[in-house]
């Protein structure tokens, strides 16, 4: 094990700056039922620009410091410091999950039977080179396993496995996604595929919908097309899909696909009700790739709901049993159905560049970095 740590941290100032850089902090030791991880791998997702970034404005963004220890600094508009008061001067780890090896064990059972092995973690601070975690935010990888094939396995896998589990539970028996060609999207195809369930993708390029085509996806929808809002009906008819998932958030798509929801479940009903169908359709909102207002043209009667979606919530509503379930098939198939894909890899000083910056900073569709902490 190496004697020095580093990790990257994101600071906001009372004077409206954020600072993002790197410090040296300690090796950390393990309690009875935790372990350290020599962080080899960790995704840039778009839940970690939200506590990297915060509110800054990005786009004022400047670079200084050194080669090794480059910070970047940006403005934070003055009306947005109400609402992140709670972490003025603190400065806040970032990452959410990463995979790397177990190099030092508490004394219980469990932690000692990870020893030496490959995990993915879960629980924050990541972008670090040495991570004290609990053994239950640990996932063991199977033999053979890369920290660089595992890193992604709680965020966007956990995410997919909930969304179906979730269309269960409330009574669905289809899935509508957006933004439907990100790597979360073709986990979700794949695992739709496999378990014979019905998924209609939105994507916005023709692109993105040869690439879902060419991955089994049956019903693709681009909203871009002039056809959009009749293709979406037509895909819901043949599906009777009545739950979205949606990372864009603002603007009209939830709109859209309410309306297009409402069209198809009444389109066989022959007398007029002022209230629309009696059929309950929902769309719920799991990022903020647009963060303009949500726009609804209220065309879709009065049975629906549009809400917020977050992973850890809807987690906490599924059985012990789904969740450790959900955990085997994560590790069983994490080269397979849980398959993440990078087209960059950067160190934690890569991390800090504002060419970098520009372009994950974005959240494109495949554009995925991966943070390779030991570089």
């Amino acid at each position: 094990m190496s004697d020095t740590n580093i990790e990257l941290i994101s600071t906001i100032s009372e004077d409206n700056k954020l600072e993002l850089a790197l410090r040296e902090i300690e090796i950390p030791q393990p309690g009875e039922n935790e372990v350290v991880i020599r962080i080899e791998a960790a995704p840039i997702n778009p839940s970690d620009l939200g506590v990297m970034f915060s509110a800054a404005d990005m786009t004022t963004a400047s670079q200084s410091g050194s080669a090794e220890r480059p910070v970047i600094s940006a403005d934070v508009p003055a009306k947005f410091m109400g609402a992140v008061k709670k972490r003025v001067g603190k400065p806040i780890p970032v990452g959410n999950e990463g995979a790397g090896t177990v190099v030092a064990a508490g004394s219980s059972a469990a932690a000692q039977s990870l020893m030496g092995k490959t995990v993915a973690v879960i629980g924050g601070g990541s972008y670090r080179q040495y991570l004290c975690a609990k053994v239950q935010s640990c996932l063991e990888l199977e033999p053979g396993t890369t920290a660089a094939e595992g890193a992604s396995s709680f965020v966007n896998p956990l995410t997919a496995l909930t969304m179906v589990e979730t269309m269960r539970a409330e009574g669905h028996k289809a899935i509508v996604h957006a933004a439907a060609a990100s790597n979360l999207g073709q986990m979700l195809n794949r695992i739709c595929i496999a378990d014979g369930i019905d998924l209609v993708n939105i994507v916005r390029k023709p692109e993105q919908e040869t690439l879902l085509r060419e991955l089994g996806a049956k019903y693709v929808v681009n909203s871009s097309s002039d056809s959009f809002m009749a293709d979406l009906t037509q895909a819901l008819i043949e599906t009777g899909a009545t739950i979205a998932f949606d990372p864009i958030g603002g603007g009209k798509l939830a709109s859209d696909i309410l309306t297009c929801m409402e069209a198809a479940v009444s389109r066989n009903i022959t007398e007029y009700s002022v209230y629309g169908s009696d059929i309950y359709k929902q769309v719920y909102i799991y990022g903020g790739l647009d963060r303009g207002p949500i726009t609804l043209n209220r065309s879709f009667g009065f049975a629906w709901g549009v809400n917020g979606f977050l992973l850890f919530n809807a987690l906490g509503k599924l059985s012990k049993e789904t969740t450790i379930a959900m955990r085997k098939r994560i590790a069983a198939e994490i080269k397979t159905t849980f398959a993440s894909h990078y087209t960059h890899e950067v160190s934690l000083a890569g991390a800090l560049q504002l060419d970098a910056i520009a372009v994950y900073g974005k959240q494109a569709t495949g554009e995925k970095f991966l943070i390779k902490p030991q570089s």
